[in-house]
């Protein structure tokens, strides 16, 4: 299996994708502003989300879940700049129209149609801007590149990828666009992401791939420990590259699973190499865990570790940081059993510091991606996570958010 990285590709890459976006007026103007978007299909879809665990949640995810509960996606709206969360019945109504006014521009019944809202939460959105906004977008299949700008709230470029592999020896593409900087601690996804396929695959089977890709990637990353009311990812699968329709047990199954998670994999480091006031990389590797459970508690709660984050911005090798955070993680420790690394070099081994440079520490600390990998020698479990520095940066963006 060769999976590929498609040059300039984005989420209309699939075949059989529409994507545009326009201004509408909910963000601040400026050049090349854009902030409300429309994607779908051409052909009927098998689609897969995941929403928010935030027991706030937007008015835009609870109308997706209720339409997602009726029968499959099709098509997605998408405004930044206003969350429409935390806005009562008039926000579920907005979040209603939005979807209609989309099903009228797509040629599609409104429960075909799921919503997403980005921005600042408690604010109404203008329903005077967007009833005039979504009439006026023009789909095509160049538009994904709009799309994945129209989503941008303090994220400072856009997040897209396109991935190409074969199945059948029929070549299929998986695709996708991220939004993210800050309010970053996924347990479904990051705040809002779109995925595509042109793959034929069972909507059991599609559902399945994408709770695995989430697991491996949106949920093993971190920028600030919160949670947001909006996160919302959501696959659509529309079988217009002609494949034998992939099942969980199929011969190439692996193959599209493989590629589902690399395209989410890139997304959500795309995220954490834009987030807010971020200037460093952080990698976590955990092994040797009890459980594959335990290794990314363990992980994640060192990426998450302020004290961890803003060493790592320092560039200061203050590796004892690392330590106490995996043992208040809640995965199982032997204190006596951890081996831990900066890179290549051995910090501790068998619980007990190792002689070590201070200066080749601080001058890994100082590189551009910064990894930890800690053994924990207590059973075969690993895993991976992500994170980023935190820096006065951070502090100044969410200091001013709404001022």
């Amino acid at each position: 299996m060769s999976i590929q990285k498609i040059e300039g590709g984005t989420i209309t890459t699939p075949k059989g994708f529409l994507a545009g976006a326009t201004y509408a007026g909910l963000k601040t103007s400026g050049a090349g502003v854009l902030d409300l978007g429309i994607l779908y299909s051409q052909a009927p879809c098998a689609s897969a989300a995941l929403f928010t665990t935030n027991q706030i949640k937007s008015a835009s995810v609870l109308i997706s879940k209720r339409h997602l509960a009726i029968g499959p996606a099709r098509c997605v709206v998408v405004n930044s700049g206003c969350a429409n969360a935390v806005t009562g019945e008039k926000g579920l109504a907005d979040a209603a129209q939005m979807t209609s006014l989309a099903a009228a521009k797509a040629g599609l019944l409104p429960q075909q149609v799921v919503v997403a809202s980005t921005g600042v939460i408690g604010v109404p959105l203008n329903m005077e801007k967007i009833e005039k906004g979504i009439p006026a977008l023009s789909p095509s299949p160049q538009g994904g590149h709009d799309l994945a700008r129209a989503i941008m709230t303090t994220d400072t470029r856009p997040k897209e990828v396109a991935m190409s592999l074969e199945i059948d020896g029929i070549p299929v593409i998986v695709a996708g666009v991220a939004k993210g900087a800050g309010m970053i601690h996924p347990q479904m996804a990051t705040m809002l992401c779109f995925l595509t396929t042109d793959a034929a695959v069972e909507a059991a089977f599609l559902r399945y791939a994408l709770n695995e890709a989430v697991d491996a990637s949106f949920n093993m990353m971190t920028v600030d420990g919160d949670t947001s009311p909006n996160d919302t990812v959501v696959l659509l699968a529309n079988g217009q590259a002609g494949n034998r329709q992939i099942e969980r047990d199929a011969a190439d199954a692996a193959d599209f699973q493989a590629a589902l998670g690399q395209v989410c994999l890139h997304l959500a480091q795309a995220i954490l190499r834009d987030a807010e006031g971020a200037t460093r990389l952080l990698q976590v590797m955990v092994s040797g865990a009890a459980t594959q459970t335990e290794a990314r508690l363990a992980a994640r709660t060192i990426a998450a570790s302020p004290l961890v984050k803003a060493a790592v911005h320092g560039g200061d090798p203050n590796w004892g940081r690392v330590v106490a955070a995996v043992g208040r993680s809640g995965a199982q420790v032997a204190p006596e059993r951890i081996d831990l690394y900066l890179g290549s070099l051995c910090l501790l081994q068998g619980g007990s510091p190792t002689p070590f440079s201070p200066r080749e520490a601080a001058q890994l600390m100082a590189q551009k991606e910064v990894a930890f990998h800690l053994h924990l020698g207590l059973g075969s479990g690993e895993a991976t996570a992500w994170g980023c520095d935190l820096s006065e940066g951070y502090v100044t963006i969410n200091s001013a958010y709404t001022t």
